[in-house]
């Protein structure tokens, strides 16, 4: 066979096997999920995830500083942290305690941290459906372990969220895991907003239009019998502490009131005004603490955000009361 002739079947042999491969693939990816792919991929990977689509800034505190309002707390790992060595009782009704470890960026303990609101971590644990939380400060050792003692009250799958400030970076980290207590299971998660709840004779009252993406003024009114409390007193260095969880996932959000740090033996009430930013619409679960006479209460209240500010008008709720519960602190 001549040279062209051969090079001109080759060619269509080439040809044959190329859309051959071409069907192939198109067959066992299709070309949809691998555009999915592509478009799901992030562009840079420094160890968390950047969702732009939820990055806004969000102003809180006395110190009136900004943080990052993207949602939080979602994962064991964040900017080269991460949470291990997490031990907690695995049934209700046993007494234990709970302990974890922090690992730096050279995957050694972390023992340097800053004070963050008077204490080097604040831990809180939730249950999934957003009922039994607790607020503590565990202590830690010289080999960088925490620990705090701990029993469960009830069964259920808790989101257990490590708060606080490396010495090294001066940048707050929020990490999480999840851990499952064994036992009779009741969920009861929020079907309808709570905007006053009664916690042992005080009521709490939350005011205010929850915009998603935008910066958003919170109140707290705390009053007992119909009167205004004004013997609030500070804790952790502010009249009232707020934490803020996505209902669903329990996105974490780090709130702390207007104003300057309180001086000691001042009190104030019965208004705490927090301004916090929700990074997505939907529902979110508010816990406020506040100290009146040494003891500390946890108000549990729950908010939509809206779609629109209606110049301070309450957002829709159903208003009904809910039984609080002392936390540990």
């Amino acid at each position: 066979m001549m040279a062209p002739a051969r090079l001109g079947l080759y060619g269509l042999v080439l040809v044959a096997v190329f859309a051959v491969a071409g069907f192939t693939a198109n067959t066992v990816i299709p070309e949809g999920a691998v555009q999915a792919w592509v478009e799901e991929t992030p562009e840079d990977h420094h160890g968390t995830e950047e969702h732009d689509d939820e990055r806004v800034e969000m102003k809180g505190g006395h110190e009136g500083h900004e943080v990052d309002a993207a949602p939080l707390g979602l994962g064991l790992a964040q900017d080269g942290y991460q949470l291990t060595e997490v031990n907690t009782p695995t049934e209700t009704g046993t007494e234990g305690e709970l302990s974890l470890a922090v690992t730096g960026p050279d995957a050694q303990p972390v023992t340097d941290f800053e004070l963050d609101h008077e204490q080097e971590m604040h831990l809180i644990a939730v249950r999934a459906d957003g009922q039994h939380f607790r607020h503590v400060h565990p202590e830690r050792d010289e080999t960088g372990t925490w620990s705090v003692p701990w029993e469960w009250d009830e069964a259920g799958t808790y989101r257990v969220f490590a708060d606080f400030v490396s010495t090294d970076t001066g940048e707050g980290v929020t990490l999480s895991t999840t851990v499952q207590v064994a036992g009779d299971y009741d969920p009861n998660p929020a079907t309808e907003t709570v905007t006053e709840a009664d916690v042992h004779g005080f009521d709490v009252a939350v005011e205010g239009d929850f915009v998603a993406g935008e910066a958003s003024q919170l109140t707290m009114t705390v009053s007992r019998q119909g009167e205004p409390v004004t013997e609030l007193e500070p804790y952790l260095g502010a009249f009232g502490h707020l934490v803020a969880l996505r209902d669903g996932d329990l996105a974490y959000l780090h709130v702390h009131p207007h104003g300057d740090a309180p001086s000691a033996g001042e009190t104030s009430g019965p208004e705490i005004v927090f301004e916090a930013t929700a990074p997505t619409p939907g529902r979110y679960l508010l816990f406020l603490d506040f100290q009146i006479d040494g003891q500390v209460y946890t108000a549990p209240l729950v908010i939509d955000t809206t779609t629109e500010s209606r110049g301070g008008d309450t957002g829709s709720g159903s208003g009904h009361e809910e039984e609080g519960e002392d936390r540990d602190h």
